[in-house]
């Protein structure tokens, strides 16, 4: 597994891809020979929160390696509180220093729930999680169900989005742990490490503007306009199975660590949803706790509609991107490159929720709503001709950057050719800044 190692009895430490020190706990696995089926004891619990000490204390990154069957029974409520200390010392860690698990195996009730803690997790593709298993679902619900289908990866990739990534097996998930780590610092009062790179700060992106297609509703990948903006192509893409409509990735601009946040026009047109919502929320709070960079790509019609979203809570998922870009205090650069609409305009990182450098391309849409949503709300039973004469008026005099640069909420239009050597720049420019938040014991963050 990944280098840079304190077993279960922390009594090692070494370096991650050979630079990179890391704490690590393994717990069960594939290895395990204790008669138990990897169930998780009083000391497994108790090495969990150890390793999470020393990660504290030692200001490193802690790796928990878990293949678990849940609290051993024979141990009783002993076992349970070993899961609870391994809780709570991980949540200790939270915004202090970066907490992955690679799950090998199963990762069942107790154990399962740590996932949920962790800032990332890594899932080989034969390894499943679940709070309650098959037996206890068939026997509440009478609804029988495989292990695979309840909380296999494939599951946890595309619907929970507890997995960051899925990879073949355990080699690979430290591959992807030492990858993952190369753009992060060990703690929240680092910087986050340089990124070697040939490529130029003053490349320039021409390509750009051929990928987004001439029609405003025309879809296209927005991971190709971000590959050609970051250093040699390279995107770490994390929870790509998850809520595709949005993207989340690590990059590096001119060897700086960047997280970048973009629409996805190929999923739901770019629309924002729940799970939407939810992984940029997360996502932008890790960055902001770590001291990386945003860099928001935008192109959203809007919050996508329907009444099933608003009944499972669209406004308060809808606000957990709002509060996690308002509070954010790293650097900011946010990119319009086609139409940004209504409430998602405002939480994709807009001008006054607080971000240091707003561009568009001079194409870009900024409005409350397209041409045609608002002709029909203003000018209703009007016939075709009138409406389209409406429509081009609309599109004419408000649906261009222009209109927002003059009102503020613009700081430049530049030319798609001109987007890597702008963003540079300003992360250059950015690159001392600091912002200080009013002393309180905590925020209450909109769950």
């Amino acid at each position: 597994m990944v280098p840079g190692v304190v077993h279960a009895d922390i009594d090692a430490l070494d370096t991650v891809h050979g630079r990179r020190p890391i704490v690590r706990v393994r717990i069960g696995g594939p290895t395990t020979d204790d008669g138990k089926g990897g169930a998780l004891s009083p000391r497994d619990g108790e090495s969990i929160a150890n390793a999470a000490h020393v990660a504290l204390a030692e200001r490193l990154p802690v790796v928990v390696e878990l293949s678990s069957t849940g609290a051993d029974i024979a141990e009783g409520l002993a076992a349970l509180h070993g899961w609870g200390q391994a809780a709570k010392a991980l949540s200790a860690c939270s915004g202090i220093v970066p907490t992955v698990i690679a799950v090998d195996g199963p990762a069942v009730s107790g154990p399962a729930l740590l996932l949920g803690l962790a800032d990332f997790v890594v899932m080989t593709e034969s390894a499943y999680a679940f709070v309650s298993g098959p037996r206890m679902v068939r026997q509440f619900t009478g609804v029988p169900i495989a292990p695979a289908d309840l909380g296999g990866s494939g599951t946890h990739a595309r619907t929970t989005g507890v997995a960051a990534a899925v990879v073949a097996d355990a080699a690979a998930a430290a591959d992807w742990v030492g990858a993952l780590f190369d753009f992060l610092p060990a703690h929240n009062d680092e910087r986050p490490p340089t990124i070697p790179t040939d490529d130029p700060d003053d490349r320039a992106t021409p390509e750009t503007a051929g990928i987004i297609p001439d029609t405003p509703t025309g879809s296209y990948d927005v991971r190709a306009i971000a590959r050609s903006i970051v250093d040699d192509g390279e995107l770490f893409e994390v929870r790509a199975g998850w809520a595709p409509n949005l993207v989340t990735a690590f990059a590096s601009v001119a060897g700086r660590p960047v997280g970048i946040v973009a629409n996805q026009p190929s999923a739901l047109a770019g629309t924002l949803d729940i799970p939407g919502s939810q992984k940029g929320a997360r996502f932008v709070a890790f960055c902001d706790a770590f001291n990386i960079p945003l860099l928001t790509l935008v192109d959203t019609p809007g919050f996508y509609p329907g009444k099933d979203l608003e009944w499972r809570g669209m406004i308060r998922h809808g606000a957990q991107m709002a509060f996690a870009y308002a509070r954010a205090t790293v650097p900011r650069v946010c990119l319009t490159l086609r139409k940004s609409y209504g409430g998602a305009y405002i939480v994709m990182d807009s001008k006054r929720m607080g971000n240091d450098l707003a561009l568009a391309w001079p194409n870009s849409e900024i409005a409350v709503m397209g041409a045609k949503g608002a002709v029909e709300i203003l000018h209703r039973g009007i016939d075709e001709t009138e409406r389209a004469a409406l429509e081009a008026g609309y599109e004419e005099r408000l649906l261009n950057p222009y209109i927002a640069a003059d009102r503020g909420l613009i700081d430049a239009v530049i030319d798609p050719a001109e987007s890597r050597v702008v963003i540079a720049a300003a992360l250059d420019a950015l690159d001392d800044k600091r912002e200080r938040l009013q002393p309180r014991n905590h925020d209450n963050t909109p769950l």
